[in-house]
């Protein structure tokens, strides 16, 4: 029997089934919604999935009927295939204020599908669902961030060196590739995985014509994650026209294979930067499509880009914190730093009280001093000690070490152990 893991965003889930008309699970396809929608013990309830073709038609021939629920919570999986059943459970719940009597999920950002283009705003909670997190895998707690902002670091974190952190970032977190051991194999689950989302799912989003554009585009795009978005940039290399490549990556994003952070701006810095940073929702995708062996990254072997170890790292450590963040969306939120200056702080994480945590990842199993200068000065000039700021750099290594002033260097398996 395969494993099933439980899921961080279960507790949230039910909150919202118990306070809301309407929830929403949206993520990248294989990322586990069904089985979590499944998990939730509901003995009233019915389940109908949109991925088969007879439900689909039915749901499509007549929306009305197929919404119809009396008791229980109705689950309608993959709901970005008919949208048009989001106007008739809107008739449903202004009728019906009873929480609980809808869970979608689907497998893409519903919130940004122009078909469905009622907000339900009031009535409906959007759970976003990543793939796993290593914690998930574990089955440990997600207290990083709790542990983090009280300074509560464990002083040595043992099995988790160099390489082991490579393995867990090159296995990434679709639970079906977890499952794979072999390395190859699992390239080949992944691979699949992008010509199923182009041929099959894509024509839920948008109308692409041209998928062999928008499968290199994936490529160049992975190569991107943790750089700040240049559309030009990317644009050179493809063939593609300005509102072209800005219509595919969007689609891309739509269907969460890509995200953005956004920049820290509460500052009246005149050089501070405004440009959302880029990253890759899963770092086994990511090294699949670029083709990356672990050996080669891990020692910089044969390649012009010997930051792909940093790439690696700073996306892997991203996709950790944002399942973190995703949880206690109302308490944290995910911002970075960067000034025309290139000083640059990696995740700037916002407590809601207006504490800061400012957080740099480094591949290495060093860290010395210079790695806070930024941190330092952030401090000082930004925030001008205003409000409580503590600085951590995550690295490779096995031991929790003070460089003084609130300035730690934190092994990156603390995010997760």
């Amino acid at each position: 029997m395969q494993q099933e893991y439980t899921r961080w965003q279960i507790d949230s889930v039910r909150r919202s089934l118990q306070n809301r008309r309407v929830t929403v699970i949206s993520g990248a396809r294989q990322t586990g919604k069904t089985t979590l929608a499944r998990q939730l013990d509901d003995k009233d309830g019915v389940f109908r999935t949109l991925d088969d073709r007879g439900i689909l038609s039915l749901a499509q021939q007549d929306p009305r009927e197929f919404v119809k629920n009396k008791s229980g919570t109705l689950i309608i999986d993959e709901i970005q295939k008919a949208p048009e059943l989001m106007l008739e459970i809107k008739m449903a719940v202004d009728k019906d204020r009873r929480n609980g009597q809808y869970l979608l999920t689907g497998s893409a950002n519903i919130k940004t599908l122009p078909a469905i283009s009622d907000s339900l705003a009031g009535r409906i909670s959007h759970i976003h669902l990543r793939p796993l997190t290593q914690g998930e895998i574990l089955g440990t707690r997600p207290r990083f961030l709790e542990c983090a902002f009280a300074g509560n670091f464990a002083q040595k974190i043992n099995g988790f060196d160099k390489e082991t952190v490579f393995d867990l970032a090159f296995r990434g977190g679709y639970p079906e590739a977890v499952r794979i051991e072999d390395m190859a194999e699992r390239k080949i689950w992944f691979n699949d995985y992008i010509s199923s989302l182009l041929e099959r799912d894509l024509k839920d989003i948008e109308n692409i014509r041209r998928q062999d554009a928008l499968r290199d585009l994936i490529t160049i795009l992975s190569g991107w994650s943790s750089k700040y978005m240049d559309n030009a940039k990317i644009g050179v290399k493809t063939s593609l026209t300005k509102q072209t490549l800005e219509t595919y990556i969007n689609a891309l994003e739509k269907m969460l294979i890509f995200e953005k952070v956004l920049p820290w701006i509460k500052t009246d810095y005149e050089y501070a930067g405004k440009k959302p940073k880029f990253y890759a929702t899963d770092t086994g995708l990511m090294a699949a499509v670029l083709g990356w062996k672990k050996d080669d990254v891990l020692n910089n072997y044969d390649t012009a880009d010997t930051d792909r170890a940093g790439k690696l790292m700073e996306t892997f450590v991203f996709q950790e914190l944002a399942a973190q963040v995703d949880i206690e969306r109302y308490e944290y939120t995910m911002r970075q730093y960067r000034d025309n200056k290139n000083r640059e702080i990696d995740f700037l994480i916002e407590k809601a009280d207006g504490a800061l945590l400012g957080i740099e990842v480094k591949a290495s199993s060093m860290v010395s001093p210079a790695d806070f200068k930024t941190q330092k000065w952030f401090r000082e000039n930004i925030i001008n000690n205003k409000v409580s700021y503590r600085g951590i750099v995550l690295y490779t290594g096995e031991d929790t070490l003070s460089f003084g002033d609130n300035m730690f260097a934190v092994p990156v398996a603390s995010l997760w152990s």
